[in-house]
């Protein structure tokens, strides 16, 4: 496996700079690709289950190559973000485009930078982390940070996680449970390290002070150099971003659950607490995102390592199809409720 393969996710940034200049209806063209182009292409691609060998692993983990893939989008994220604002406050084109490029800037933002966010704040490395904060603040999600590695990760597929859907649980009352949830987690987390501490919530070195106050920040300094139109701009395309998170963690566990062993405590995760995906084209743009079991249970485990297990319950498309059926509920309960209740006769 090369990593030049995951260099094809750099095409859904092309597409937004194309469907700009372009114009028109061509301003949705990454909403075009997203949502059609990339399910039909799994479709006809199909799958692949293939698992390195120990050896194999041993090998890709020391290629730099693979990280210096995830480092070069942080400087494609921030230019799309100063080119979306330049074109908000300097173009003359009209509003249906201009709502075409914030959202696709916000497709891309969420799609791909959270992505690569997530895999870098899974890291050990202070660059990593701090790559993946700063892409995390470029749609006001830094708290994600916080809440996804010492909340999820400890609570997932439990009634304690707000990332999990539960089983007949619509991805709109999911979408609002888990957007407020999961800042209150984040926050509670931080609240009790400051207490251990003997700090106030009020301390400087309270994390979320600073979640909060540098995306505000960041919107400010965007107005202050491009104009006032930028900084609703930031705001709509982070809403738009951190919306695609939220729908993909909404089917990456729904309607599982981890056995109570006793009062508040739950079996350990393993690979039947996620939704898999091996579609192919899809694992080469989310860099293996959807073989989600192995990562809760090897969350440090570097994206092109990630293991298919036949264990692990499998999605019937790739993530952006699952995404326009998360956004029908009835035609997502239709497919996706008679797998979760086979998983549940089963155990």
């Amino acid at each position: 496996m090369q990593a030049w393969k995951y260099t094809i996710a750099y095409v859904i940034p092309l597409t937004v700079l194309v469907g700009y200049f372009i114009g028109g209806m061509y301003s949705y063209l990454t909403v075009f690709f997203v949502f059609v182009v990339i399910p039909v292409l799994d479709f006809i691609l199909g799958i692949d289950d293939y698992n390195p060998s120990p050896e194999e692993m041993q090998q890709l983990e020391n290629r730099l190559s693979f990280r210096l893939v995830l480092y070069l989008f942080v400087p494609v994220q921030l230019g799309l973000i100063f080119f979306g604002a330049y074109a908000i406050t300097h173009s003359d084109r009209s509003f249906f485009e201009l709502a075409g490029l914030t959202v696709s800037i916000g497709l891309t933002t969420g799609g791909l930078g959270i992505t690569i966010a997530h895999e870098l704040a899974h890291k050990k490395r202070f660059l990593d982390r701090t790559l993946g904060k700063t892409l995390l603040l470029t749609v006001c999600y830094l708290h994600f940070y916080i809440e996804h590695n010492l909340g999820h990760h400890v609570n997932v597929a439990t009634p304690k996680d707000p990332a999990t859907a539960r089983f007949g649980e619509s991805f709109y009352t999911f979408y609002r449970r888990t957007v407020i949830g999961s800042f209150k987690s984040a926050w509670q987390t931080e609240a009790n390290r400051l207490q251990r501490l003997g700090d106030s919530v009020w301390h400087v070195r309270n994390q979320m002070l600073w979640f909060v106050s540098l995306p505000v920040l960041f919107a400010v300094l965007l107005g202050r150099f491009f104009g006032w139109q930028a900084v609703p701009f930031f705001f709509v395309q982070s809403v738009v971003a951190f919306s695609m998170l939220e729908v993909v963690n909404y089917l990456e566990h729904y309607g599982l659950e981890r056995k109570e062993t006793s009062p508040g405590k739950y079996e350990k995760v393993n690979m039947a607490h996620s939704w898999n995906a091996n579609h192919r084209l899809t694992n080469f743009l989310l860099f293996k995102l959807q073989r989600h079991a192995d990562h809760h249970v090897h969350p440090v485990r570097q994206y092109q390592t990630l293991r298919h297990f036949d264990e692990s319950p499998q999605l019937p498309t790739g993530y952006a199809g699952m995404m326009l059926l998360a956004l029908v509920p009835p035609v997502w309960r239709k497919v996706m409720d008679p797998k979760v209740r086979k998983l549940r006769l089963a155990d």
